[in-house]
């Protein structure tokens, strides 16, 4: 779970020349970007290899935090197997770099121009992003995200991923998956492996399914993980067209693989696995049972205190309601419905 108390700001402003710190082949064809951004399905977005220049993005693979400092809170308040830290700025020079660099107005500038959507903002919480760790088994449901800034109600518009995985296999899962309607069995799928320093970014929309597929990993492979620093970045304003009541994440839960089919035999991790679908399909239940409750609270108009002398005072004049004059009758009528 995250937290939006307190935004993490950085001390000064960006200094110009951390705009170096994108890769030298992407600094100057923001135009050429945009194009690629507008035409992608099954929704807008770019896949950037080599996003930062090699000696950045290997200094971020090093001064990567371990599991253990991160938060592991999942959002049904349960430990996981996936860790996050918000506040990149405190786990080293190279972070520090990238926090320059993404609330830069050079880069924000670029970022507007390669994806077309003008006057992005650089969020100072990082709520819901910072760095981000998986660890085998670990997958993430298909979902749109949540829509608005919980602190300064801005519009979210873009998700921005660096990974950084050396080596990642294709064979190991963890790919992300680009989604143009999960629920439609004619749904149309981008796999994007997550291999170090490419960049995915996406629009941010009511449409813009996402998710990754579980991370399997060999014993071979074992003590690797799958990490990526996740960027989110906002508007004030977005396309009518694009708006929605403010929402948080919405999940679609995975089906269940192709082999449960008629005929075939449980194995016991058949059964592990069933149990963990059924879990988490719960939990997403209960979640937005409970987002449903609040909001129902919060719509529900207060109840009005009794006003004892005014209840006496409609019992004495109802019925004589009927001979008083109509200048005297349809205020009262009116002061009687809005009480």
């Amino acid at each position: 779970m995250t937290t939006a108390t307190a935004p993490h700001r950085s001390p000064s402003p960006a200094p110009q020349a951390s705009f170096e710190l994108l890769s030298p082949q992407l600094r100057d064809r923001p135009e050429v970007l945009a194009e690629r951004f507008g035409t992608a399905r099954p929704f807008r977005h770019l896949v950037l290899d080599g996003f930062l220049r090699e000696d950045a993005a290997r200094a971020l693979l090093e001064q990567f935090p371990p599991f253990e400092r991160g938060n592991r809170m999942s959002e049904n308040g349960t430990e996981g197997r996936k860790s996050t830290v918000e506040k990149i700025r405190e786990l080293g020079p190279a972070f520090v770099a990238l926090d320059d660099l993404v609330r830069s107005e050079h880069f924000l500038g670029w970022l507007s121009c390669a994806t077309s959507i003008p006057d992005l903002l650089y969020d100072p919480w990082y709520f819901g992003g910072g760095t981000h760790e998986n660890l085998d088994g670990q997958d993430l449901d298909v979902h749109v995200d949540f829509n608005r800034h919980p602190v300064t109600g801005w519009h979210r518009r873009l998700n921005l991923i660096v990974y950084l995985n050396p080596d990642w296999d294709e064979g190991w899962g963890g790919a992300l998956e680009l989604h143009r309607d999960p629920r439609s069995e004619h749904d149309e799928v981008r796999i994007i492996n997550p291999v170090f320093n490419r960049c995915v970014i996406f629009e941010t929309t009511e449409w813009s399914w996402h998710g990754f597929s579980p991370i399997r990993l060999p014993s071979s492979a074992q003590g690797r993980s799958r990490r990526s620093v996740a960027l989110y970045f906002y508007t004030r304003e977005r396309p009518v067209e694009e708006l929605a009541p403010a929402h948080s994440t919405i999940y679609v839960d995975r089906p269940l693989p192709d082999r449960f089919r008629a005929g075939y035999r449980l194995a016991e991790e058949d059964v592990q696995e069933l149990r963990v679908l059924l879990a988490r399909r719960d939990q997403h239940i209960r979640r937005l049972y409970e987002e449903r409750m609040r909001a129902s609270t919060q719509e529900a108009p207060a109840a009005r205190p009794r006003n004892l002398l005014a209840d006496a005072a409609v019992r004495v004049l109802r019925p004589l309601a009927s001979r008083l004059p109509a200048g005297i009758r349809e205020p009262l009528r009116r002061w009687w419905r809005r009480r």
